[in-house]
């Protein structure tokens, strides 16, 4: 066995020394590229129907409330004003490179996904909760939540109230065929409470009703409540009381059947969030493209990368996002908050990065 044993050694040394080949030795990794661009293989020509449409018309056809504080209502020259009405002008900005280029129509209640799901506009933007039904049962999608909110209670301050617990009995005005009209019956049935319900088509009849004394309360989200108050005769004189009864993500609705749109409408609305991350505004925006040294920054303000293609947006579509309608600290500031009649705190709509976090945030720009 030990001659065997030897005899197999010697032959193998003898094969080696004959030049037998040697495995070769494995040379520098390919490199690999982090640069994503509408060319890279793997990535898709953005190909959309309504941005063609859009296009070819000149205009963004946008949805939204009649006549909502702080939302969507027209100011003193006529011209509509408002968060909604912000986000189309973002939609606008980025697909036409020009805020204005937006035609606004007034969509009432009782009917407010007939014009988007008949084609008669682009984007519903009118302070619409998602829900299981909505996005699952109308052949609609919520790309994207804009403000987070919840049902709350209008009450008139002199009745001493402290929370909605107390309301058993009471008269209510409630917006018919609304998530908030299930809420509020949700809300009292679990507590064995009762009340009698005022069914009313409109914000407005709700408001002349409850101003009126012909309900005690008046239920709705928390934010169409403070657009309330703020335009009732004596705004001082009601309270929002601190109960928040259901979730209430409200953002703009759009078709399905076009992904490439509803990306659109959602990074429209992530370049303002992300422009508030990084320390953008609609004053500096322009400053900071020419000094702007941060990769993502360069990136969202389209110097770097080519990403805008990916979506058949100019480079610059998130620049002009920012430069024309805002960071979304600014829009919710002069539409909702400190610098409106609304004064509504940022809460759960701070950045995810805040000191006090909310649920604002945006994935990348990468």
């Amino acid at each position: 066995m030990i001659r065997r044993l030897l005899a197999v050694a010697a032959v193998a040394a003898f094969l080696a020394g004959c030049g037998a080949p040697k495995p070769a030795e494995p040379g520098p990794a390919p490199a690999v590229s982090t640069k994503v661009s509408a060319t890279q293989p793997g990535y898709k020509a953005a190909k959309s129907a309504t941005l063609d449409a859009v296009r070819k018309r000149g205009r963004v056809a946008c949805g939204i409330h009649p006549g909502l504080p702080g939302f969507a209502l027209k100011d003193a020259r006529g011209e509509w004003r408002g968060f909604d009405v912000d986000i189309c002008r973002a939609v606008a900005a980025a697909t036409l490179g020009d805020a204005s280029r937006v035609d606004f129509t007034p969509v009432p209640n009782t009917d407010r996904f007939g014009p988007l799901q008949g084609g008669q506009v682009d984007i519903l933007s009118r302070n619409t909760s998602e829900t299981f039904a909505r996005d699952a049962g109308l052949g609609l999608t919520f790309p994207v939540t804009t403000y987070y909110d919840g049902q709350g209670f209008l009450v008139a301050k002199a009745l001493g109230l402290t929370s909605a617990e107390e309301l058993s009995g009471a008269r209510i005005c409630v917006q018919d065929g609304t998530a908030s009209a299930g809420n509020v019956e949700d809300y009292f049935r679990v507590r064995g409470m009762t009340f009698r319900p005022l069914l009313v088509r409109s914000e407005a009849e709700a408001r002349a009703k409850f101003q009126n004394g012909e309900c005690d309360v008046f239920t709705a989200d928390v934010s169409a409540l403070a657009a309330a108050r703020s335009v009732l005769g004596n705004p001082g004189a009601y309270v929002i009381l601190p109960d928040v009864i259901s979730k209430e993500p409200l953002g703009p609705v759009v078709r399905q059947g076009d992904p490439v749109w509803a990306e659109i409408v959602r990074w429209s609305v992530y370049a303002t969030i992300l422009g508030e991350e990084l320390g953008l505004s609609e004053r500096t925006v322009e400053q900071a493209r020419e000094t702007v040294t941060d990769p993502e920054a360069r990136r969202l303000l389209g110097l770097e990368g080519d990403l805008g293609p990916l979506l058949g947006l100019k480079a610059d579509w998130a620049y002009q996002v920012l430069r024309q309608v805002g960071a979304y600290h600014e829009i919710f500031r002069k539409n909702l908050g400190a610098d409106s009649a609304l004064q509504l705190d940022r809460g759960l709509n701070a950045l995810w990065s805040a000191p006090r976090p909310g649920l604002m945030y945006a994935p990348p720009m990468r």
